[in-house]
């Protein structure tokens, strides 16, 4: 089967906005460019800055723990590394992140904004080049089928705002759940090439409403409910390289 990629985005600050691209470069054995290169790590957390390694997300401040996080918009600019921060769709906070003086500005409004919900001064974590700030320590891309997300949205009574999974691939024209029969097979995109390797199974982070931060469903407990398991989309492994861009087929090599 066979379906189209409807959307496509990158994550450039862990627990933060999502950035829409209308295409991108899939490089093999490589995640989303400027996917999760950023985060905010917590005062406890020892990083580094000169050798990054990955981490588990429980170094970080992330949407699981502080819901918060969804309640701001966010900006970044690849060419001047500068991330502007929105409430309500206003700027609060600007700095480029790769200049110590830009930096210590977003780590002084997110200390503030956080308050007394994370202890000491959060700072920014620079992945780099070569890591990435993702749940997995291994270079995945994210896939989540769009008509699974309808089907669950048909359990639970309410609309369900696709980016609550933050994937990086978001398609259409298959069936329901149709896309964990591709688990073990191999997907083009153009001329990359995708190994599917498992399902992504989620935990309480998809109940924040992305637009304002509130816990105001359960959907792992519907998940479990509705469909005997809690899993939404698919990691891949990028075997090939390729282009990928809205509108383009997706489906078994």
């Amino acid at each position: 089967m066979s379906a189209v990629i409807r959307h496509i985005y990158r994550y450039p600050v862990k627990g933060l906005s999502a950035e829409a691209m209308q295409a991108t470069v899939l490089e093999a054995e490589r995640s989303v460019t400027g996917d999760r290169r950023f985060a905010l790590a917590l005062a406890a957390t020892r990083f580094d800055g000169q050798a990054p390694e990955w981490q588990n997300k429980r170094s970080f401040i992330t949407l699981l723990n502080h819901q918060k996080l969804a309640a701001l918009g966010t900006l970044f600019d690849d060419a001047s590394n500068e991330l502007t921060v929105l409430r309500n769709g206003k700027q609060v906070a600007r700095g480029k992140l790769c200049d110590p003086v830009g930096r210590a500005m977003i780590e002084d409004f997110f200390a503030a904004y956080m308050g007394t919900d994370t202890p000491g001064k959060p700072s920014i974590a620079d992945a780099g080049s070569g890591i990435n700030f993702t749940d997995q320590k291994r270079k995945l891309v994210s896939i989540i089928n769009l008509a699974s997300i309808r089907d669950l949205q048909r359990t639970v009574g309410n609309d369900i705002d696709p980016v609550r999974f933050r994937a990086n691939i978001y398609i259409d024209g298959l069936d329901p759940w149709s896309e964990f029969d591709w688990v073990g097979e191999d997907l083009a995109i153009g001329q990359a090439r995708l190994a599917v390797v498992e399902r992504i199974g989620r935990c309480g982070a998809i109940n924040v409403n992305p637009e304002n931060g509130a816990r105001d469903e359960n959907l792992v407990k519907a998940l479990q409910r509705g469909f005997g398991h809690t899993d939404m989309g698919i990691f891949v492994t990028i075997t090939q390289g390729g282009d990928a861009q809205a509108g383009d087929p997706i489906g078994p090599a």
